[in-house]
């Protein structure tokens, strides 16, 4: 049987681990991930800004797609289109997979409010390694930061800014 897993987050993962767990010999799994690498701590990523490293946060055990053969992780593969009928996933690579199963995993995007600028050079979202990552090397070269959003997210990204030793600015939409 084949099985695909569209998103390697917490979730898919966490499934790929209890399909481990409880024997996976009768099943061909391919896991689509959009991202680099594969599934990691989203929930601790401000531990980032305080050095950990994307292997630190890493949810996946060394060696675990070795020791499940029938596992294959595919990194920088986005799902672009399925086809229920035909039992499809186009890939963005261009490439069409079938399946007997389909799971999607995909997790969360982030909100970004439709304001002019919205795309600019420099504009974050606080969601991946890679995101933080920018946020470094621009935090690195600039002075003041604003962040949009004063939920748990938006907070711990000001926290992360001020830590990079920016003048930070928090603009909220809730009167606190």
């Amino acid at each position: 049987m084949k099985l695909i897993i569209v998103g390697h987050g917490m979730v898919g993962h966490k499934f790929l681990e209890c399909l481990a767990e409880a024997g996976t010999q009768n099943l061909e799994v391919t896991v689509l991930c959009e991202e680099p690498r594969p599934a990691y701590d989203r929930v601790h990523l401000s531990e980032f800004f305080a050095g950990k490293s994307a292997e630190d946060l890493s949810l996946v055990p060394a060696g675990f797609f070795e020791q499940n053969n029938n596992m294959l992780l595919r990194l920088n593969a986005r799902a672009v289109s399925i086809d229920r009928a035909a039992r499809t996933v186009t890939v963005s690579t261009g490439e069409t997979l079938s399946y007997d199963k389909l799971i999607l995993a995909t997790g969360s995007y982030p909100f970004v409010p439709p304001v002019p600028g919205k795309d600019r050079k420099d504009c974050f979202v606080y969601r991946t390694i890679e995101d933080l990552e920018a946020m470094q090397e621009c935090g690195a070269r600039g002075k003041r930061g604003v962040v949009i959003g004063g939920g748990l997210l938006g907070l711990e990204c000001a926290k992360a800014l001020r830590d990079m030793g920016l003048e930070t600015h928090v603009v909220e939409f809730a009167p606190r």
